[in-house]
């Protein structure tokens, strides 16, 4: 493509060069991206780069992409946002996995009392915006009491109608989540969340396929790491995971560590929604960009071996997971295309909270939020804003 004009004279531009670029939707080889003011400017050839910019070429077999948008992440850095829901933990656990090439995420605090989660929401209202944090993910108190998972049962809770109130809190900062189960939920709740620009996502559910189908057309439009903590899908009860790879309203998010989801499962899960309908989530706990191996999640102890996260009875405990290895992991394990694997890292979550209209992809106007990656899919460093922070 020909370099505009207009780009020789824009001053502050750094052009960063690279054998290949994913701009979120396709590859361009050889390219340079053109950064002016923190925003993209364009996607030209490296010859049309004028010597005189300042230029950062990166490493042979080397390349660029947007950078990774993280839907759930419950902690990094030695900090679990329900050991502490305030806005200097939601930065924190956001600069935590940022070396990993995530420019933006959702702070995550599982089920607690209604007193705490509101906490959250308060934090996030003065945290939003900062560091890399988008908004907050609030996964329960209303799921699913057969459902839950490292959820604490006695904290599980049956929405009411006085719950919206609070909840309702969440349509004042930038996006946030909801994960709920449709089914512990009253008529209408799901509309009034959905109607107040708040993402809600099905979770820890045992809904019939019937019972998302309604909840979608109320508004839902997520499922929080398809395949855990819900049914799994037969033939004459397709459930929670029949309606969401069958319904291309809902975005599932995927955890893929190696350990929550079957490599088959994750590939079957891409062949059903395509790139566009999976986007990638870490799960991640303190022990991410951390020396850490063992915490305190609700009153039990986790301890980190073999890669998993677990308590003393088993159940697992979110993940040791980053996203540039949930990236990895999607192209290596489940044989996923890596344009695909990015693209669930970036434009599908970018889309889900109605962002990407200037994140997720990279072209004229989006904000330079990049990550550089090596042949074997590792960091190398990251972009915010177009200011550069090295990875290794």
């Amino acid at each position: 493509m020909s370099t505009p004009h207009s780009v020789h004279e824009a001053p502050g531009t750094h052009a960063i060069v690279c054998d290949r670029l994913f701009d979120g939707r396709q590859w361009h080889q050889p390219a340079a991206l053109l950064i002016d003011n923190g925003r993209v400017l364009v996607i030209a050839r490296p010859t049309e780069v004028p010597d005189s910019w300042s230029q950062t070429r990166l490493p042979a077999g080397a390349f660029l992409a947007p950078g990774f948008i993280d839907l759930q992440v419950n902690g990094g850095g030695g900090v679990l946002l329900n050991d502490s829901p305030t806005a200097d933990s939601m930065r924190a656990i956001a600069r935590a996995h940022r070396r990993f090439g995530t420019t933006g995420c959702l702070p995550t605090m599982i089920t607690d009392t209604r007193d705490r989660m509101r906490l959250a929401i308060e934090a996030a209202q003065s945290a939003a915006g900062r560091d890399g944090v988008i908004g907050v993910h609030l996964e329960g108190p209303f799921i699913s009491p057969n459902r839950p998972g490292i959820h604490r049962k006695d904290l599980i809770a049956q929405a009411n109608d006085g719950d919206l109130e609070w909840l309702l809190g969440l349509a004042d900062i930038g996006r946030s989540v909801v994960t709920l189960a449709p089914e512990c939920v009253p008529a209408g709740f799901v509309k009034q969340l959905a109607a107040a620009g708040i993402r809600v996502s099905l979770g820890h559910s045992e809904a019939s396929a019937e019972a998302v189908g309604r909840a979608a057309d109320d508004g839902l439009t997520g499922v929080t790491h398809l395949f855990n903590a819900m049914p799994a899908m037969a033939a004459r009860l397709p459930g929670a995971v029949g309606a969401a790879l069958a319904d291309r309203r809902l975005t599932a998010s995927l955890l893929v560590d190696g350990i929550h989801v079957d490599p088959i499962a994750v590939r079957a899960a891409f062949a059903a929604k395509g790139a566009e309908g999976i986007a990638l989530v870490t799960d991640a706990m303190p022990t991410v960009g951390a020396t850490v191996t063992q915490f305190s999640l609700m009153g039990r102890e986790i301890a980190l071996s073999g890669g998993s996260l677990r308590n003393a009875d088993g159940t697992l405990a979110g993940a040791h997971l980053d996203m540039a290895s949930a990236v990895r992991n999607a192209v290596v394990l489940a044989d996923i295309e890596l344009g695909d694997a990015l693209q669930s890292a970036s434009l599908t979550p970018a889309r889900f909270l109605g962002l990407d209209h200037e994140r997720g992809a990279l072209f004229p106007g989006a904000r330079a939020d990049l990550v550089a990656l090596t042949q074997t899919l590792h960091p190398l460093a990251t972009w915010m804003d177009g200011q550069e922070e090295q990875c290794l």
